[in-house]
C-alpha cells in the first residue's frame, strides 16, 4: 500500500508538508476504533529474541526511529505503533528557535536519499517536557537528542547541552549529545578533542551526582577521518560515557548521481552514506576492541543493511530516511531478519 498508493502521492508534496501530512495521518488511522490493534498486528513483533538488555535498559527490538523524525516528542507514542524498540527525540535546544529558511528538506529519488538543512527547528526544551509530562506510555524507551542554539557561540555550547540535560533528565531514558549536525554554524568544531572533551565531562559530572545515572551517548559525522576517529574513542574511554550514535548526515556527495546545484547547502542521508556509516561503525568497534555501546545509523533501507550494520559492530540500529522510502514495513521486516538470525 505504501509503496503503490501512499508514497506516490507523497513525493508530489513538498518534502515537509508531506512529513507532517504522514503523521496526521497515521495518528488518524490510530484514533479509530481498534486502530492501535490494527496497527500492532501489521507491524509489531513481540519475539524474546529481539530484546537487548543494553546500556542498563531492556529495548523490546534493535530498531529504533532516529533524531529529527520527531524534533519535539509531539509524536513518540503514534510512532512506536510502528514496531520501533526505541525512539530518539530531538534534537532540541534550550530555546525555541525556527531553523533555517524554507525550503529546507529535499529528495533525491534517484539516489535514495534526503537532504536537509533544518537546523535545529524545535519548540524548545520546555515544551517537550510539557508533553513528555504526560506520557502515556511509560514502558516506551525515549532517548533525548540534545543541542545548542544557534545564537549561543561555542565558548557557552556546555551550558546549552546542560540545561537540556537537567530539564530532560526525569523524562527520558538516555541521552544524546549532538555536536555533528552540519545545519548549525560552527557546530561541528565542538567535534574536536578539547570542547568535545569538555561538554561530556561536565554533562558526566552532572549525571553521575544523580541516583540513577542515565546513559549518555555522542553522535558522530561520517565525515570523520581515521585519526579523528581515534580521538573519539580516546574521548569516550576518557569521559566514560555509554557509547557512540554513527553517523549522522555527511557534506560529501560525490557518490551522488543526482544533482543537487539547485539545492545548496545541507546534510546528506540516505542510501549514498550507508557505506561508509558502517566503516564507521566497524572501525570504531575494532579499534576500541568493543569497548562502547554503538548505534548504527545511515542508509538503512532493508533488513540485509540492518544486520550488516549489527554484524559489523552495532548493538542497536535506527531508521529514518530509509523509512521514507521503503515504508513502514522496513521495521517488521528488520526484526524478523534479526530474529531468524539470532
Amino acid at each position: 500500500m505504501y509503496r503503490y498508493l501512499i508514497k506516490p502521492f507523497m513525493f508530489l508534496l513538498d518534502p515537509e508538508k508531506a512529513h507532517h501530512l504522514t503523521i496526521l495521518l497515521l495518528r488518524a488511522a490510530l484514533s479509530f476504533p481498534g486502530g492501535r490493534w490494527i496497527f500492532n498486528q501489521l507491524y509489531s513483533i513481540k519475539d524474546h529474541r529481539l530484546e537487548r538488555k543494553i546500556m542498563g535498559l531492556t529495548f523490546p527490538n534493535p530498531v529504533g526511529l532516529a533524531a529529527g523524525f520527531d524534533k519535539d516528542g509531539k509524536y513518540y507514542e503514534d510512532m512506536a505503533a510502528l514496531g520501533f524498540g526505541f525512539i530518539e527525540i530531538g534534537t532540541v535546544t534550550p530555546l525555541p528557535q525556527a531553523g533555517n529558511d524554507k525550503p529546507r528538506l529535499f529528495r533525491l529519488p534517484s539516489d535514495r536519499a534526503l537532504i536537509n538543512r533544518m537546523g535545529f527547528n524545535n519548540d524548545g526544551v520546555d515544551a517537550m517536557v510539557k508533553r513528555l509530562k504526560n506520557r502515556k506510555k511509560t514502558q516506551l524507551i525515549i532517548g533525548g537528542n540534545i543541542g545548542k542554539n544557534k545564537i549561543t557561540p561555542n565558548e557557552n555550547a556546555v551550558d546549552d547541552y546542560m540545561k537540556c540535560f537537567e530539564a530532560l533528565y526525569d523524562h527520558v531514558d538516555y541521552f544524546v549529545v549532538n555536536v555533528s549536525s552540519p545545519n548549525t554554524p560552527g557546530l561541528r568544531a565542538l567535534q574536536e578533542k578539547g570542547p568535545l572533551t569538555a561538554i561530556l565531562s561536565t554533562l558526566m559530572i552532572a549525571n553521575a551526582q544523580k541516583s540513577n545515572p542515565k546513559p549518555i551517548l555522542l553522535k558522530i559525522a561520517p565525515d570523520l577521518t581515521d585519526s579523528q576517529l581515534d580521538d573519539i574513542i580516546e574521548i569516550v574511554q576518557t569521559t566514560q560515557i555509554a557509547g557512540v550514535i554513527a553517523t549522522n548526515t555527511t557534506l560529501d556527495r560525490s557518490l551522488l548521481t543526482s544533482s543537487t546545484e539547485h539545492i545548496g547547502a545541507g546534510g546528506l542521508s540516505g542510501h549514498p552514506v550507508k557505506k561508509r556509516s558502517t566503516e564507521v561503525i566497524s572501525y570504531l568497534y575494532q579499534k576500541s576492541q568493543s569497548a562502547f555501546v554503538i548505534i548504527g545509523v545511515g542508509g538503512i533501507e532493508s533488513a540485509q543493511d540492518a544486520l550488516e550494520k549489527l554484524e559489523a559492530g552495532a548493538s542497536l540500529i535506527q531508521v529514518y530516511s530509509g523509512m521514507v522510502y521503503a515504508g513502514p514495513g522496513l521495521i517488521k521486516k528488520i526484526n524478523e531478519a534479526v530474529g531468524k538470525d539470532n
